[in-house]
């Protein structure tokens, strides 16, 4: 367990609110369309956005970009403001704690036929609408469903 985590569960078990950080990644079809990208998770194979906790010395943004790396195999560049945020029920050891969790768009430029987690997880491109239908966090459900992009897009439609 890293530093990190175990601080977190620290505070959990204190009764305070953690926090982490996830990535939507997305892309746009050749219809203009946005196309979002889930992970299943590795215990339950819910379908999920890639996440994971704060890391020392790096902002959320970047933590994101390195989780969603991890988690789903993709590169690409973090779009500066958070799209928004999502709470839920994390599974601990023994008991379960509330984690809130600021997301990221992640315009994916790169993804990688191999990667960290590959043979734990599946991945899957789906419209916004069709993800949202497959994520059980109903915050995460909306955040997914009601997905806007920014102004002029960062890198590849500029």
């Amino acid at each position: 367990m890293t530093a990190t985590k175990k601080k977190a569960v620290r505070r959990a078990k204190k009764g305070e609110r953690i926090r982490q950080v996830a990535a939507i990644p997305f892309r746009l079809n050749e219809h203009g369309g946005i196309e979002v990208m889930l992970v299943t998770s590795r215990t339950t194979k819910r379908f999920i956005v890639p996440k994971g906790w704060p890391m020392k010395g790096k902002s959320g943004r970047k933590a994101a970009t390195i989780e969603a790396q991890e988690e789903a195999g993709v590169l690409g560049k973090a779009l500066k403001r958070p799209a928004g945020t999502y709470s839920y029920w994390k599974r601990l050891a023994n008991r379960f704690v509330r984690v809130d969790v600021i997301v990221y768009l992640l315009e994916v430029t790169e993804e990688l036929a191999d990667w960290q987690e590959a043979k734990r997880r599946q991945r899957a491109w789906l419209a916004p609408v069709d993800a949202a239908m497959l994520i059980d966090e109903p915050d995460l459900s909306t955040l997914v469903k009601t997905l806007t992009l920014p102004g002029p897009m960062p890198l590849s439609a500029t």
